[in-house]
């Protein structure tokens, strides 16, 4: 039986991911959906684009756009200055690349990986996006800024016109726990802040969690 496991934001976090990509065991019928924010703040962001793709060649793997992997693209792309950038972790992203003042230390993969990546992803059951929605808008209407930018400790949606449940990153719980309501769950669990890295079968609700250092929590399922 083929299964949809989405991952909670990463965060350059490549041994925790490691570690729950070898718990899991995901087979070529499974679906990885990544909820954004691979770069930035943690060891190893390149690590963990450099596995994205990896992924992408062995089983469906759908990686959304995170507001990290934002700033970074349009700093790469000289759209933006790189300062906000930097201080909210592009600083430990370049030092993953071995940045030596040159830009083009980043893959042009990764650029492109970057570029391609949706807003959001759903089933019969369930959406995914990084950071928020508006209740009444389709999915495919949703502003920008609403996707990835705005926490659910600034506005916590009402459930959405689907019907479906949300499952979100972005807003981090600085206990490292899973903030959940009847129609919506909030997987980022803080992973670069010593916590965890949290990833859930949609349809089972299962639960797999990884320390930094790729060490396995059992929590309760």
């Amino acid at each position: 039986m083929s299964r949809t496991i989405v991952f909670g934001d990463i965060h350059g976090c490549l041994a925790a991911f490691n570690a729950l990509l070898e718990a899991i065991q995901p087979q070529s019928s499974d679906t990885i959906v990544t909820a954004g924010d691979y770069v930035d703040r943690g060891p190893d962001s390149k690590g963990v684009l450099d596995r994205l793709l990896e992924l992408e060649q062995q089983l469906k793997l759908v990686p959304l756009l995170g507001n990290h992997e934002e700033m970074m693209l349009a700093v790469l792309e000289r759209r933006m200055e790189p300062y906000g950038w930097l201080n909210h972790g592009g600083v430990e992203t370049m030092e993953s690349y071995g940045f030596n003042g040159d830009l083009n230390c980043v893959p042009k993969s990764h650029i492109e990986l970057m570029k391609r990546m949706p807003n959001f992803f759903e089933t019969d059951t369930h959406f995914v996006v990084h950071a928020n929605y508006e209740a009444e808008l389709p999915l495919e209407e949703q502003p920008t800024e609403m996707l990835r930018w705005v926490k659910i400790t600034e506005i916590l949606p009402a459930p959405h016109m689907s019907g479906k449940r949300a499952v979100v990153g972005h807003t981090h719980n600085r206990q490292g726990e899973i903030f959940e309501v009847p129609h919506l769950v909030c997987i980022d669990t803080y992973c670069y802040g010593g916590y965890w890295l949290t990833a859930m079968e949609l349809e089972t609700g299962k639960i797999w969690q990884a320390s930094p250092e790729g060490v396995l929590r059992h929590a309760p399922n």
